[in-house]
């Protein structure tokens, strides 16, 4: 399982230690040919002695022991325990050094070649000795005692001692251990004990939390029901304003529609009968003979007659103007739109869906599209250095589009802070659940696209739109 892991990664390093690890298991198994197909596998590796000279000499000296014990007594095999000896010096590793030394020694008994087979044995006992490897003394020890008859005795005694303190140190571990045990087992049963108190004390707390988490929802609920009760009656009072601010722009443009028809009835009945009456007697004077006089009463009653025509065509579109229904949703977006163009100079067009009463739209929507429309013709106005703009209105049953682009200076979206302009459009499209999306680049100029839902009510009287400006 780890080598399939390993060769996903692809990790070079951990694939020779793996490998190294599977054939050392199988070699301490001391079945020496599977092993020393396992260390040729990763010693053929080209690459093995030059990025991890630690492994190289593990699997050097393992894999030349297993052709050791499969019979093999060449002279080579020296060659290669002196090459593991040579790549641990250059990187300073002692771990493994008294281990060759001792293989090194069994190699050259079994040549025949005894005063270095002990010389080797010594080396590798001191080594042992130094790095504390009680297990690698005793098989030295043991080797000494076979390769050495005269100092048999000397080894035998020190094997026996050694093998005796490993024995004693043992012991020591193992009391050791049992102490531990029974203290583990004395606060295991003290842990028992604090367990149970503390699973006691943890149902209180958690019945204390739950109680306090019901109290909490309960107050929470009904704070959130105070709450929307308070939206709805706010709402309510909303839209008792909007329609009253309707029923006071009804009464003044009822107002006003009256004194426009009592000025077109004075021009008409007024000043256009007193000027025809000069006009007549003009024109009797103009009998006289004289051409001064002619002249001069020919030009009064053409001059007449000019004051008579403009005072009838002021008349009639004072009398046309009175009766039309001005006071709508789409005339008052209208009339803001001209003014906005007469005042900027940028030259306004407006586009709406005329199969649709617009007047019928909840009053929140009339009066926040209103503002929308108004505060990003401003921005074009104070921003965008444009030439012109667009407005378009399009609604079906489930929202109502606006769109406000221009062809100005553009700007960018993700960068620099918000206008408060910009800031009361996103507050007024949140306000009614709306959704906003802007669109500008440098010099591509800007598309503002507000999607907002269409509620419906029905209103008594007519919208003027004066509202929307008063809002």
């Amino acid at each position: 399982t780890a080598r399939v892991y390993i060769d996903k990664r692809d990790d070079k390093k951990s694939r020779w230690t793996n490998q190294n690890n599977i054939a050392h298991l199988i070699f301490r198994k001391k079945d020496y040919s599977t092993a020393k197909t396992g260390y040729e596998e990763l010693l053929n590796d080209p690459n093995l002695f030059k990025d991890d000279k630690k492994i190289y000499g593990k699997a050097l000296v393992s894999h030349t022991y297993s052709r050791f014990k499969l019979g093999e007594r060449e002279e080579d095999l020296n060659e290669r325990y002196h090459e593991a000896l040579q790549a641990y010096n250059e990187i300073d590793y002692v771990g493994d050094i008294a281990r060759t030394h001792h293989f090194l020694a069994e190699l050259l008994a079994a040549q025949n070649k005894p005063k270095a087979a002990v010389t080797e044995a010594k080396v590798a006992l001191e080594l042992a000795q130094e790095n504390y490897k009680n297990e690698r003394q005793l098989e030295v020890l043991r080797l000494l005692t076979e390769l050495d008859p005269k100092n048999a005795v000397a080894y035998s005694n020190d094997y026996y001692a050694l093998s005796e303190q490993i024995k004693e140190e043992e012991r020591t571990k193992r009391d050791k251990f049992a102490r531990i045990r029974l203290e583990t087992d004395q606060v295991i049963e003290q842990n028992t004990v604090l367990t149970r108190q503390k699973q006691i004390w943890i149902g209180v707390v958690v019945g204390m939390t739950l109680l306090a988490i019901s109290v909490f929802m309960i107050i929470s609920q009904r704070i959130r029901n105070n709450k929307l009760k308070f939206e709805q009656s706010q709402q309510e009072s909303n839209q008792e304003i909007y329609n009253l601010m309707l029923g006071q722009q009804g009464k003044f443009e009822e107002g006003k529609k009256l004194e426009q028809k009592r000025i077109s009835e004075e021009l008409h009945d007024g000043i256009l009968g007193e000027m025809l009456g000069i006009r007549l007697v003009l024109g009797g004077l103009n009998e006289r003979t004289d051409e001064q006089s002619q002249g001069q009463r020919a030009e009064l009653i053409e001059k007449l007659r000019g004051v008579e025509e403009e005072i009838r065509t002021i008349s009639h579109e004072l009398s046309h103007a009175s009766y039309q229904k001005i006071h709508n949703f789409i005339v008052s977006v209208e009339e803001m739109i001209r003014n906005i163009e007469a005042s900027s100079g940028i030259a306004c067009s407006f586009t709406y869906d005329d199969h649709l009463d617009w007047d019928d739209l909840q009053g929140d929507i009339k009066i926040n599209a209103y503002r929308i429309v108004q505060e990003s013709l401003q921005n074009c106005v104070k921003h965008a250095q444009c030439e012109n703009a667009l407005v378009d209105f399009d609604c079906n049953k489930q929202n109502l589009t606006l769109t406000i682009s221009d062809d100005g200076v553009g700007f960018d979206t993700g960068k620099g802070k918000k206008g408060i302009g910009l800031r009361n459009i996103v507050s007024r499209v949140k306000k009614i659940n709306g959704t906003l999306q802007i669109d500008s680049k440098r010099n591509k100029g800007t598309t503002v696209t507000v999607d907002l839902p269409v509620v419906y009510q029905n209103i008594d009287g007519e919208s003027t739109g004066q509202e929307l400006m008063e809002a």
